[in-house]
């Protein structure tokens, strides 16, 4: 691939991206307005999302923010009916949005289990729900969605992550086989570890270094939010017009901790 054809795969496209206001969702926003689409940069936090669209539109890209919880079932609609309502369109939507509230069993209030489902699963639906009828209506769309390694293999004292990951590979699954014939096509990404502001911070509570998750790691690092971007804009992208209900493994080869 040349990067010329690279730089255009998303031109003249719209793009939603969740959870954009920094880690992998900013990267994922970023490779998309590289490539040519106008990205929707969604995220709870405004003024990262404002941060990743003064980034995109620094690079010469298009973007807009949208600050809306994704706990908030009406929001989520509301946010994908506004944007056809500008755009007249929608063609991608990442569900990259996420929360990970650690801990066993006994250790997660209520409240933690109830937000991870809020979040991880339930915006799915309601965010999907909404696209959907719009993507078939223009024979089709892609639909990429943020699983994760533990939601194919638990990793321990994760109970409540890994249990909304292996929601979101199942819905994955599920959404593919029901609306392929739509020309809809509904992938997930499964990364390992990632080195991301919500990693740092963890190694930083726990006294850990990046150096020790590196070694952990068959590559000899952990992986990039940008390695994860191109993933992403390759499933969304035309050039995998016959993976729909793919579920993607990276993580250079590492078994879960």
């Amino acid at each position: 691939m040349t990067h010329s054809v690279a730089a255009s795969r998303f031109r003249g496209k719209v793009a939603v991206v969740t959870g954009a206001g920094g880690g992998i969702g900013s990267a994922i926003a970023r490779r998309l307005a590289r490539e040519g689409a106008t990205v929707v940069v969604c995220d709870v936090d405004g003024a990262s999302a404002d941060k990743t669209v003064a980034e995109i539109t620094g690079e010469g890209g298009k973007a807009e923010a949208a600050c809306f919880d994704l706990a908030d079932a009406s929001a989520c609609a509301r946010a994908v009916e506004d944007v056809v309502a500008r755009h007249g369109h929608l063609d991608v939507l990442v569900n990259n949005g996420g929360v990970n509230r650690r801990g066993d069993l006994l250790a997660l209030s209520e409240q933690d289990w109830e937000t991870s489902f809020a979040v991880n699963v339930h915006a799915l639906f309601h965010l999907c729900r909404a696209a959907l009828p719009h993507m078939a209506a223009r024979g089709g769309g892609a639909i990429v969605n943020t699983a994760s390694q533990w939601g194919l293999q638990p990793a321990p004292v994760h109970i409540a992550y890994n249990v909304t990951k292996s929601a979101v590979v199942a819905f994955t699954r599920s959404l593919a086989r029901d609306h392929a014939h739509q020309g809809v096509r509904v992938n997930a990404v499964c990364p390992g570890e990632i080195r991301t502001p919500m990693v740092e911070a963890h190694l930083a509570r726990t006294g850990r270094t990046v150096a020790d998750l590196d070694v952990l790691v068959p590559f000899g690092r952990i992986g990039t939010p940008e390695e994860v971007a191109a993933l992403v804009a390759f499933l969304a992208s035309d050039e995998a017009p016959y993976m729909c209900g793919s579920i993607v493994e990276i993580t250079g080869a590492q078994a879960v901790a």
